[in-house]
């Protein structure tokens, strides 16, 4: 078994991935979210999920480069905290914006492509969220790492749910930055994916 990262480090994580729900009670509690605190909760939750995302596409590249193999084992905690801050930005759309008018939100889903996005990537997260236990690791097998790599389609729906929210807006500068990031974490897949195909392939033919 491959060694974690130490208790310290682990608690330490997770409650820095806490601060930022702990900033939203804080400033909720002082009356500081704004003139529209829905927009800012939501606006804020959105943001972490996709923060989230992309620490938890940065783990392998960083064990990789760095050799620091400890580190794996915190990308289940970051991709949980993914989904868990994803859940809380569906939530407040389904509970502040549309007060859990079920017709209004299928609406929405199928008049605003920003909203399908969004909703498209939270139900893959789900699965992910659902089998990220020892349990369903050893009763998938390496079915597992295949299903698990759908979190590279969570991430390209977040940042594409972003994107068209804020083009709506004449915004894009946010959603271009973390395109760039997911552009970069997924490229550097590819890359190695290809390098170890050709590397295979003139094994094979030497």
């Amino acid at each position: 078994m491959r060694p974690g990262p130490s208790p310290a480090l682990r608690v330490l994580v997770f409650a820095a991935c806490l601060l930022p729900l702990a900033r939203l009670f804080v400033l909720g509690w002082s009356d500081a979210l704004g003139a529209n605190p829905v927009e800012f909760v939501s606006r804020s939750t959105g943001t972490w999920t996709l923060v989230m995302l992309c620490l938890t596409l940065s783990v392998t590249p960083l064990r990789r480069l760095s050799g620091w193999n400890a580190v794996i084992r915190l990308r289940r905690m970051l991709g949980l905290f993914a989904f868990f801050y994803g859940c809380l930005h569906l939530l407040c759309y389904v509970w502040f914006d549309q007060w859990f008018d079920g017709m209004a939100i299928l609406v929405d889903l199928l008049e605003r492509p920003f909203i399908a996005a969004g909703f498209a990537g939270w139900l893959l997260m789900l699965p992910l969220a659902l089998t990220s236990n020892a349990a369903m690791i050893r009763r998938l097998g390496r079915h597992w790492a295949e299903l698990h790599r759908a979190v590279y389609a969570v991430a390209a729906l977040g940042v594409l749910h972003f994107w068209w929210h804020k083009a709506g807006k004449n915004d894009l500068a946010e959603p271009m930055i973390y395109a760039a990031v997911v552009g970069v974490l997924l490229g550097w897949r590819l890359w190695r994916r290809q390098r170890a195909a050709q590397s295979g392939s003139r094994r094979s033919s030497a």
